[in-house]
């Protein structure tokens, strides 16, 4: 039953991927999106997307509520989870000073200024970026999907999910940040036994980026 399980993860990885990576090579240039982040249109089609997604994985993990990892943190989380916070944001920094292009702008979603007339589908997409797609990135990959790798071993099933999650945003030079966050993100799942600090520094790591957007 839970080779059947990590098929079926596996398979909705590899078709989103698939997706993501065939619409970024074949739609406009990434700038034409920057201001989708004020549009409701976005944030509904995200809605939809992501409710399919949690859908697949709960039915995935279907009697299986342990591979969500939904429980209490350990207590030393909150200081594992400001610590990658930090981490994050300075090896951005560090790729950000590569002669390539910025990575942090690749996926096109970032907006370029603030835009006072859309500050409710701003608010909506915010909830969206930072809070729905956490939540469900989360579940899928450090929840459900680590689950089923821990039989590889500790550092292979860390380092699968990290390979996954920045594969699955359909990007080329953002994995030089995502897979590291990823990975970071799996790290401080199996040291605090729970998704739940992994949600709150993806939520607030998207939040930044949207916030430092519109403020620069």
């Amino acid at each position: 039953m839970s080779h059947t399980r990590l098929i079926c993860w596996a398979a909705l990885v590899a078709a989103v991927s698939a997706l993501e990576y065939s619409a970024r090579f074949s739609r406009a240039p990434a700038k034409s999106h920057r201001n989708d982040v004020y549009s409701y249109r976005a944030f509904e089609g995200g809605v939809v997307f992501y409710a399919f997604i949690i859908a697949l994985v709960l039915a995935i993990a279907y009697d299986r509520v342990d591979l969500l990892a939904l429980r209490r943190p350990a207590a030393h989380a909150a200081a594992l989870a400001a610590a990658l916070f930090v981490a994050v944001y300075a090896w951005e920094l560090v790729v950000s000073l590569l002669p390539i292009r910025d990575p942090g702008k690749e996926q096109g979603l970032t907006p370029t200024h603030w835009e006072p007339s859309h500050a409710g589908a701003f608010a909506a997409n915010l909830v969206l970026f930072a809070v729905i797609a956490p939540a469900v990135e989360e579940l899928t990959f450090r929840g459900v999907g680590q689950s089923l790798l821990r039989f590889t071993g500790r550092w292979p099933s860390i380092l699968l999910v990290g390979l996954a999650f920045g594969v699955w945003h359909g990007l080329v030079q953002a994995l030089l940040v995502l897979i590291p966050f990823g990975i970071g993100l799996a790290y401080l799942r199996d040291r605090t036994r729970s998704v739940l600090p992994g949600m709150a520094v993806h939520g607030l790591f998207n939040a930044t980026a949207l916030a430092l957007a519109v403020l620069s």
